[in-house]
């Protein structure tokens, strides 16, 4: 009887200390970056890049909570994906673009070394570098991973962390040579409406095919499938980002609008109606679900129609928050959310992706859905 008590202050130091040194990596790499950037820029230039790289954030971050309604991720492992794409993403990238860059100035001539960074060492290896998190989290936390949408989320708030820290630099680095900039000399203004204004998606739009790609793969029993779709989704990410850097790099004006306007926009609409139709997908899945949670306890008949839709779940969570709280609502939120978990393993087991021991987790996941109703029910019933 003693062993599980010995061993559980070890499982414990683990979960503490983990998380403690992602967060201290995170701040070393942030750290590095800032007195990287403050040295090229100054600081008034980098305070102006900050101000200048929060702006198209908000909406972007907000873009992606947007998809992940039905079920949302856990906030601690957006948090963790936007500061690995921010901090570790970053870092690795700068030191293996500025290897390359020294490389091609060697072996091609000074100032060609720019554009194989730009065209083959950025697209290949800030790609890998963001993916790697989005694989990781396929891999190592496979219950907080169910499908296409999560993958599109993972891979948006990395990319997001990525572009937000290397805007910083590019708007800094505009203020620092031409300040806010006039008709003959384009400044930090012109630096955002196109960075910030025109193309605040690109590197999300780029990562989003490898979030694609290991979606896929957990929807499918193949093993084939589990290397190819996220391979398949890595290149697009390295085409779509070296055809972007090399319109912007190679280019002329012309050839950049027409790459954005002929490629980019269109892809970045697909990628909405697929998202769309994903979403609706996830609502059919559950719709599908909820009677066998009836016959089982886990739901009441009355809740079906309101735990089917969208809709139905804002309804009842501000009817909730109206009459008992925003605690009770919160508490309503992670019920809705413990119905879509359960409803989308289901789902898995039918299709034969659900892993090892389903009829385990699938039991923990049941009693998870009880537990918060109950817990939900207490706190509307209370007016906490």
């Amino acid at each position: 009887m003693s062993e599980p008590h010995a061993a559980h202050p070890a499982a414990r130091r683990w979960t503490v200390l983990l998380p403690v040194a992602g967060l201290v990596v995170l701040a070393g790499c942030g750290l590095v970056l800032l007195g990287l950037s403050t040295a090229r820029v100054g600081i008034v230039a980098e305070v102006v890049g900050v101000g200048a790289a929060l702006l198209p954030v908000g909406p972007v971050v907000a873009a992606f909570l947007w998809m992940d309604r039905w079920e949302p991720e856990p906030a601690r492992l957006l948090w963790l994906a936007f500061g690995w794409g921010a901090c570790v993403a970053t870092v690795a990238a700068l030191l293996i673009n500025n290897t390359a860059e020294a490389v091609g100035d060697l072996l091609l001539g000074k100032g060609n070394g720019d554009k194989v960074s730009a065209v083959v060492s950025a697209p290949l290896f800030e790609e890998a570098l963001k993916g790697a998190f989005v694989l990781g989290i396929f891999l190592f936390l496979r219950s907080e991973f169910d499908g296409v949408v999560d993958g599109i989320v993972y891979s948006g708030f990395v990319a997001a962390g990525f572009a937000f820290t290397e805007n910083i630099y590019y708007f800094g680095r505009a203020f620092a040579e031409h300040g806010f900039g006039d008709s003959t000399s384009p400044g930090v203004v012109a630096a955002f409406i196109l960075r910030g204004v025109l193309s605040p998606f690109t590197h999300p739009l780029f990562t989003a095919m490898i979030g694609i790609g290991i979606g896929i793969a957990a929807h499918s029993a193949s093993r084939r499938t589990w290397i190819l779709a996220p391979l398949g989704g890595y290149l697009a990410a390295v085409v779509l980002h070296a055809l972007w850097n090399g319109s912007a790099t190679l280019g002329t004006a012309t050839t950049f609008l027409t790459v954005y306007f002929l490629v980019m926009v269109p892809l970045f609409a697909a990628v909405l109606v697929f998202i769309n139709w994903h979403r609706k997908r996830e609502q059919r899945i559950v719709a599908a679900a909820l009677p066998a949670m009836v016959e089982i306890n886990c739901v009441v008949v009355s809740e079906v129609e309101l735990l089917s839709s969208l809709t139905g779940r804002r309804k009842w969570r501000r009817q909730v928050r109206s009459t008992s709280g925003k605690l009770a609502a919160r508490a309503v939120s992670e019920y809705h959310s413990a119905v879509t978990e359960l409803a989308f393993f289901r789902h898995a087991i039918d299709r034969g992706t659900s892993g090892p021991h389903p009829q385990l987790r699938e039991g923990h996941l049941i009693e998870a859905v009880r537990l918060r109703r109950a817990a939900a029910v207490e706190a509307a019933g209370s007016g906490r």
